[in-house]
């Protein structure tokens, strides 16, 4: 009998059939053998595509009989197909407008002058004739007006000629371009023998170029020894401005030689754009020439008559 001492008294140690680990999972190594996890395959998309084309069930075969009636299934297809042909609908075409009438010009507009356009068939050119005049060559156009200076009578001139008889003349010629030039020169050379002018008394001076022509001239006409100065040369036009420069700086040199010394300086400088056009103008040597003496007697009857007054 149990003693009331003993009655309610708990024994942690006694076994009642509710331990809390009696379940408890057992210990790793006690464990049953779990199921194995299949391994996951991976498979490319070729295989994917590889194995559905396997899994498709194949088509039987044809039979000789199914090609034999073949075309007849064919054609009663391609009839059945054929769709009726339909007539395309009607285009309503709407009438063209009619212009609006153009408003009438105000006074202003109406006065100003209205350029009509001119077609190819209504073009006429109106070739004009070219002026004769002596030593003009053919297919060259005229670009100055003939004709001789007319003096009206009962007025004092005073004028001089080419006249070469006991004169000194200086030619002052470019190297430049020789082949020009050297017409320039025999062009010159004739014209001075027909003018009277000794050979003695003609004096030749070749230079570079045209650009030192002008000073050449200043220091042939300062000597005092001869009575006029011919400058001859040839200035072609190339592909830079250097054409400009010393067909500029030769024209203004040589002018400015002749206002300081006081001594007739003829420009006998040819400037053309092509090599042609420079030796269809070799007779503007001569004509230099003959300027040139022109001037020189020019001024001794200036000369002449300043003494007699």
């Amino acid at each position: 009998m149990t003693s009331g001492h003993d009655i309610g008294r708990y024994d942690p140690f006694e076994d009642t059939g509710d331990w809390p680990f009696r379940d408890a999972p057992p210990k790793p190594d006690e464990r049953e053998p779990a199921d194995e996890i299949p391994a996951i395959e991976h498979r490319s998309a070729e295989d994917t595509e590889l194995d559905v084309a396997v899994e498709v069930e194949e088509t039987p075969p044809v039979s000789e009989s199914t090609y034999d009636e073949l075309p007849a299934a064919l054609e009663m297809h391609s009839e059945a197909d054929q769709l009726p042909e339909l007539e395309p609908d009607p285009v309503e075409v709407e009438p063209e407008a009619e212009p609006e009438p153009e408003p009438e010009p105000s006074p202003m507009v109406a006065a100003t002058p209205v350029v009509e356009e001119i077609t190819d068939a209504e073009i006429v050119v109106v070739e004009e004739p070219e002026a004769e005049q002596e030593g003009a060559q053919e297919g060259l156009p005229v670009q100055h007006a003939p004709g001789t200076l007319t003096i009206p009578p009962g007025v004092d001139v005073l004028a001089g000629g080419p006249h070469g008889f006991r004169r000194n003349v200086a030619v002052v010629v470019s190297r430049f371009n020789g082949d020009i030039t050297t017409g320039l020169l025999e062009s010159a050379l004739i014209a001075l023998r027909d003018c009277n002018v000794a050979e003695d008394a003609i004096t030749v001076v070749p230079v570079p170029g045209a650009f030192e022509l002008p000073l050449s001239a200043l220091a042939l006409a300062k000597t005092r020894r001869f009575s006029c100065v011919v400058a001859l040369g040839c200035i072609i036009r190339g592909e830079t401005p250097h054409f400009d420069l010393i067909a500029s700086e030769a024209a203004s040199g040589l002018q400015l030689a002749a206002i300081e010394t006081g001594i007739p300086v003829a420009f006998g400088v040819i400037t053309t754009e092509t090599r042609e056009q420079a030796e269809q103008r070799l007779e503007r040597g001569g004509e230099a020439a003959r300027t040139a003496l022109e001037m020189a007697d020019l001024f001794s009857h200036v000369r002449t008559r300043a003494a007699a007054s």
